[in-house]
């Protein structure tokens, strides 16, 4: 199992590599999609205070998955055949992740988690892993933000492309302010293309040749 599922990412890495060229001028589908953690809104976050409760610190991460498709020409409408236009091709999709955090840090005033405020500049480091049903690393991020504002956010690249259908994965992910304490999330996600896939092929006129 574990040797046909080596073989089929490699042929996976394999594949994102001979699109790249293609992919350079390639379209971003569902530009806004992404899964949240914790779900909810904008200001849906996790939070920990510090042992003293004299430090508050909030987390929240957004996982966009990406997906990436090159282009091709199809004849127009068939009252207007000359026209011709340019869709999706389902045979070149390929996710292309990326990792957007949030934070705000809270600092209490007099009293204990009574009275905050949300001021000064602060050392944040965030850090997320996609990690595929086996437990190996698809895709690692790490990074140490010095000199942040008590709230921000931080979209960081993944770097890498995944293929489709190649399973169920899991973002874990973690949010550190130094010297006050680390929130830690995880949520799934699944690499399927077929929603893509039924999209073209509509956009395509019901199929595309092979």
């Amino acid at each position: 199992m574990k040797r046909t599922r080596t073989a089929a990412l490699s042929l996976a890495a394999a594949t994102a590599a001979a699109l790249a060229p293609a992919l350079g001028q390639a379209a971003t589908a569902a530009e806004g999609t992404y899964l949240q953690d914790p779900a909810g809104g904008d200001k849906s976050m996790k939070s920990m205070w510090t042992k003293d409760e004299m430090h508050k610190v909030e987390a929240q991460v957004r996982f966009h998955p990406g997906i990436l498709y090159k282009t091709v020409t199809r004849p127009g409408h068939p009252s207007a055949p000359d026209y011709e236009r340019r869709v999706g091709d389902p045979k070149t999709l390929v996710w292309q992740p990326s990792f957007d955090f949030g934070w705000a840090v809270s600092d209490s005033t007099v009293v204990k988690k009574a009275v905050t405020v949300k001021e000064g500049r602060h050392p944040i480091v965030v850090h997320a892993v996609l990690r595929s049903a086996d437990g190996a690393k698809a895709v690692e991020v790490h990074k140490e933000l010095t000199d942040q504002p008590a709230t921000g956010r931080a979209k960081v690249p993944g770097n890498k492309r995944i293929a489709c259908d190649t399973g169920e994965y899991t973002v874990e992910w973690s949010v550190t302010r130094k010297g006050y304490g680390t929130l830690r999330g995880s949520m799934p996600w699944n690499a399927s293309c077929e929603n893509h896939r039924t999209a073209f092929s509509a956009e395509n006129g019901g199929g595309h040749g092979g």
